[in-house]
C-alpha cells in the first residue's frame, strides 16, 4: 500500500510563509509517473482542490482562491512534492492533503492515493 506523508503544517500569523512537502513511503511508487496535488479541508466542510501538478511539471493548475500566493512545485528524483503557502490568510487554515493521481486525473475521486494531511493555522 502506497502512503504519501505530508509535512512542514503548522502555525503562522497572517502574511507569513510556510512549505508543505509530500512524499510516498511504503509500497514504491513510480513518483514520476504521477499527477501530484494538494486539497485542503476545514471541519465541516467538503474537501477542496488547491493546486496540481502534471508528472513533469507541464501542466499546473490552481484554485482561483490561491492563484499568486501558493506555487506547486515537485522534484522527481526526490520523490517529493511541495507547496509554498506565501501571504497567509486565515482563510487558508485547514488540514491540507497530498494526492497521487494519474495523469488523466480531473476530480477528487480520480486521485489513488492519499496522506493523512497537515495542520496549517493561520491566525490574525
Amino acid at each position: 500500500q502506497v502512503q504519501l506523508v505530508e509535512s512542514g503544517g503548522g502555525l503562522a500569523q497572517v502574511g507569513d510563509s510556510l512549505r508543505l512537502s509530500c512524499t510516498p513511503s511504503g509500497r514504491t511508487l513510480v513518483f514520476s509517473t504521477f499527477i501530484m496535488a494538494w486539497f485542503r479541508q476545514v471541519p465541516g466542510k467538503e474537501r477542496e482542490f488547491v493546486a496540481a501538478i502534471s508528472p513533469h511539471s507541464i501542466r499546473i493548475d490552481y484554485a482561483d482562491s490561491v492563484k499568486g500566493r501558493f506555487t506547486i512545485s515537485r522534484d522527481n528524483r526526490k520523490n517529493t512534492v511541495f507547496l509554498q503557502l506565501n501571504s497567509l490568510k486565515p482563510e487558508d487554515t485547514a488540514v491540507y492533503y497530498c494526492a497521487a493521481g494519474n495523469p488523466t486525473a480531473v476530480t477528487q475521486v480520480d486521485y489513488l492515493f492519499w496522506g493523512r494531511g497537515t495542520q496549517v493555522t493561520v491566525s490574525s
